[in-house]
């Protein structure tokens, strides 16, 4: 598992990644959400209340933050957090 701070313009989030066998489980946290790759299930954290979004198609940190936004829970709607943005923007606004 690897442990890194990711630096952005509104606070410092916390990424998470752990090496799967056929591609890496990515997610950036940030104060009030978080950004998580396809293998998580945006489903249960809609069911938890989570302010989330969700991504694929990532292998890095960096890809992550510039990957399109394709799920959000309605916590993270609630935040003015879309479809149309970046994940990098939507981690901007949970803080």
């Amino acid at each position: 598992m690897i442990i890194e701070q990711v630096k952005l313009t509104n606070g410092t989030a916390l990424g998470l990644r752990f090496d799967m066998q056929n591609a890496p489980l990515l997610v950036i946290r940030a104060d009030k959400g978080f950004v998580m790759c396809g293998y998580l299930d945006i489903e249960m954290a809609e069911a938890l209340g989570d302010v989330a979004v969700r991504v694929r198609g990532v292998n890095t940190f960096e890809d992550v933050l510039d990957a399109q936004v394709i799920g959000t829970t309605q916590a993270a709607t609630d935040l003015g957090i879309d479809i149309k943005m970046n994940a990098r923007d939507a981690l901007e606004r949970m803080f």
